[in-house]
């Protein structure tokens, strides 16, 4: 957790498909801790196809059913299919003319937010929670996305000791 921290964790992402990625990841992880997503990472990464949008998008109910017998993974059904939603709806925005980086970090004009970490969701992860639910996006309460937030560095909830509070 120390190598995530220092590495990753509150860093600012601007690549559409790592948002995207981290997004679901955040949705698996529901119920569950980030240490444990993390730990099967690799393995998401390898039976989600590299996160790649376009090939989640085509996943269909056989292999939703070799997902859910892939124990390497967490074998959730509905966060399964939520994925391959998402994966649709990433791709719809794409399509459209729609960057899924700009339309996330459009709800803070592009800037980076100091909070709190004793926050579990905040004002604007409501906004977001809503706005992408409204998108069809499933598993995205405004926990999970405050939690996404900090992950991919839209609110930089470091403490005022950390060296990472200064990065961004």
């Amino acid at each position: 957790m120390k190598h995530y921290h220092d590495t990753e964790w509150g860093v600012p992402v601007r690549d559409s498909r790592l948002l995207w990625e981290t997004l679901m990841l955040e949705g698996f992880q529901a119920g569950l801790s980030w240490e444990i997503i993390l730990r099967k990472r690799e393995a998401f990464r390898e039976a989600f196809e590299g996160f790649d949008p376009k090939k989640v998008a085509s996943f269909d109910e056989p292999k939703v059913e070799s997902l859910m017998n892939n124990s390497k993974i967490v074998r959730s059904r509905a966060k399964i299919e939520a994925t391959i939603q998402g994966a649709k709806i990433f791709n719809n925005m794409q399509a459209s003319g729609e960057d899924f980086s700009t339309y996330c970090w459009s709800f803070t004009n592009g800037k980076v937010i100091l909070g709190s970490f004793l926050n579990t969701q905040t004002e604007l992860s409501g906004v977001i929670s809503k706005s992408m639910k409204k998108r069809g996006f499933k598993f995205v309460g405004p926990t999970i996305v405050y939690a996404w937030m900090q992950a991919v560095g839209i609110t930089n909830d470091h403490s005022d000791t950390c060296f990472r509070r200064q990065v961004g």
